[in-house]
């Protein structure tokens, strides 16, 4: 005898199951995947979202599609500021959750344990009908700089932008 968890779209806006599957159905994350690139203060961002399946979320207790992505951000003369493109996709400090339901956006949630717990959610949606615009708004979330911290003292680094226009590459 065999059984087979149930499957939800990523639009899903009830309680999930566990053990259920919360799948891309509609193929809309794959729009979102590959990278994109953007300019704020002297900086230009490139970040790479990629699509991951069929993964179980342990917090949750269902399994889900969603997009990881993974960032570098250079100086006005090419310097790397911050680079964590080769980590490994479950190391990656940008991860999906689901499109929301009060207004459409894929919400995306920011955890860096390299730059003292610098954490955040994310909101990306597209600006235009061939989908290659992207507006990314980020609120950061609140950390206490302590005296383990590197940054300890400094002026503490902004390693992405708070709300920019992302051009697909």
């Amino acid at each position: 005898m065999s059984c087979k968890a149930q499957t939800y779209p990523l639009r899903t806006y009830t309680e999930i199951p566990e053990n259920a599957y919360l799948k891309d159905t509609n193929n809309e994350l794959p729009s979102y995947e590959g990278t994109w690139r953007g300019s704020w203060n002297n900086k230009t961002i490139f970040i790479t979202f990629k699509k991951i399946t069929n993964t179980y979320d342990s917090v949750l207790k269902y399994y889900k599609d969603f997009l990881i992505g993974k960032f570098k951000v250079v100086d006005i003369n090419g310097n790397i500021l911050f680079n964590n493109t080769s980590i490994s996709d479950d190391k990656s400090k940008i991860d999906g959750g689901k499109f929301r339901k009060k207004d459409g956006k894929y919400s995306l949630s920011y955890d860096d344990s390299d730059l003292c717990g610098r954490n955040g959610y994310i909101t990306i949606q597209f600006t235009d009908a061939a989908k290659t615009k992207l507006e990314w708004i980020l609120s950061e979330g609140e950390v206490i700089i302590d005296k383990d911290c590197f940054y300890y003292g400094q002026t503490w680094p902004e390693p992405l932008p708070k709300n920019i226009i992302l051009t697909k590459q």
